[in-house]
């Protein structure tokens, strides 16, 4: 212990929240005492110091600390970070390049080293033909194309793979596959439309003649299977579902296969373990804070000893814990003198 931790004047009882006098009684009786109260007890001679719930005066401390490990954290996330976009139709690989936000220092964070195959993506409808939730079966691939990692995400589920976390954000149409007669299958893009109440819809047009003098346009609200036909009026002249055909300008229309695209979000934040360091920090730092910090100083003058504490917290408590202490350093003494000072009289202007 410190020298100053001790005292070795009246005065200086007198100055603390509570204190007494007791004659013929030992340091080492209540040295035992108060280690048998979880007291840490340094004794010098004839002064002693005990004191317990230290914990409680470092709670503070950290708070502050785990405060700035936050801030540190925000930072290196802000300036090593990326956030990117991608639009990738079920089936197809690619590598990571659409970066919306990034960091000064991100270039490092951006994966040079390994693709993202969308192995599958599909949407689950209600009853009711909502929306109920949207799937991304993704892989990871190695330079030789081979799988290292795979996991299905939809919303609120993502994929992490070093450090990146891939969310599923969006979805699109991206084309759909239909036959002519007896053509092959061909793939035709589709694009978004605007409507005028701002709904989602997709569209391609197809030639029914060679000389591309006449065709259709085919619809798609969703991926529930359903094409809608228009002519070049812009009137409804039929619909097909998935894997059916129809008749429409002379000619047999088959559609195989409608494709979705996976909106995905991508991000990589560096900064997030230390952010996540810090606020497991803080947590525990204030519960740390309620910890009552608890002193009790002594001297021995002649058969005399001087004995006195404070706290910082809890002030009811430790009166009662000082009263006991005292009760059982008198039984283990031949003779006491007490005088118990009042909670009324505690300095709080008094410092350790």
């Amino acid at each position: 212990a410190n020298r100053w931790k001790f005292y070795n004047k009246k005065q200086q009882f007198e100055n603390l929240a509570l204190s007494t006098e007791i004659e013929k009684a030992s340091l080492d009786s209540l040295e035992k005492i108060l280690q048998q109260r979880g007291y840490q007890v340094f004794q010098e001679g004839d002064k002693l110091y005990g004191r317990k719930g230290i914990i409680g005066k470092i709670g503070p401390i950290i708070v502050h600390a785990s405060m700035l490990i936050i801030l540190a954290g925000s930072i290196v996330g802000s300036m090593t970070g990326f956030i990117g976009q991608e639009i990738v139709p079920s089936g197809e690989t690619f590598q990571i390049k659409n970066i919306v936000d990034a960091g000064i220092f991100a270039e490092s964070q951006i994966p040079q080293d390994w693709l993202v195959r969308v192995n599958r993506f599909w949407i689950e409808y209600t009853p009711e033909g909502a929306i109920d939730q949207f799937y991304s079966d993704l892989s990871i691939l190695d330079k030789n194309g081979s799988e290292v990692d795979r996991k299905t995400i939809f919303v609120n589920q993502p994929m992490r793979y070093h450090g990146v976390t891939m969310y599923q954000a969006d979805w699109a149409i991206a084309a759909v596959q239909v036959r002519i007669n007896r053509s092959p299958i061909f793939e035709l893009p589709m694009a978004k439309l605007n409507t005028a109440r701002g709904g989602r819809i997709w569209g391609t047009w197809i030639p029914t003649k060679p000389d591309l003098s006449e065709g259709v346009s085919l619809l798609a609200r969703d991926l529930q299977g359903t094409v809608l036909i228009y002519d070049a009026t812009g009137k409804l002249v039929g619909s097909v579902r998935e894997g059916m055909s129809t008749e429409v300008n002379g000619v047999t229309l088959f559609v195989d296969k409608i494709i979705g695209s996976t909106g995905l979000q991508i991000k990589a934040d560096p900064g997030i373990p230390i952010v996540y360091l810090g606020f497991g920090l803080l947590m525990l730092s204030v519960l740390m804070s309620y910890v009552s910090h608890s002193q009790i100083w002594a001297w021995q003058e002649s058969e005399r000893v001087y004995i006195g504490g404070k706290t910082n917290r809890a002030s009811v408590a430790f009166e009662r814990e000082m009263f006991d202490i005292l009760d059982r350093l008198d039984n283990e003494s031949t003779k006491s003198d007490r005088h118990l000072s009042p909670v009324s009289s505690i300095k709080t202007e008094h410092q350790i």
